[in-house]
């Protein structure tokens, strides 16, 4: 057995389960929350994180009926999507959006 693993392959293996990918995304949601440029991109890339894990940003494209690289371009640090981009990915992943 391995002694360690890349943390990528670490993140993706339990992102693949959509309980921890709900809570990972919920606590990118909260601490981009704190309103500077750094934590605001935290969601993005906990976004693109998630597509990754769940199969992949192409196919995330095809569920959510937008560009691939359009895509890539939004989930990127420097990201600026629409609202409707993200509920899309969102509903696109079997995400829904709350607020509580």
């Amino acid at each position: 057995m391995a002694r360690s693993k890349k943390y990528q392959e670490f993140l993706f293996e339990h992102l693949t389960d959509r309980d921890e990918a709900v809570a990972y995304l919920n606590a990118a949601l909260e601490e981009s929350l704190k309103g500077d440029d750094e934590s605001q991109q935290l969601f993005l890339i906990a976004l693109r994180n998630v597509a990754q894990a769940q199969g992949g940003v192409g196919l995330l494209a095809k569920k959510a009926h937008v560009g691939r690289e359009s895509l890539y371009k939004t989930l990127s640090g420097n990201g600026n999507p629409k609202w409707q981009t993200l509920v899309s990915l969102c509903v696109a992943m079997g995400f829904n959006l709350k607020l509580s």
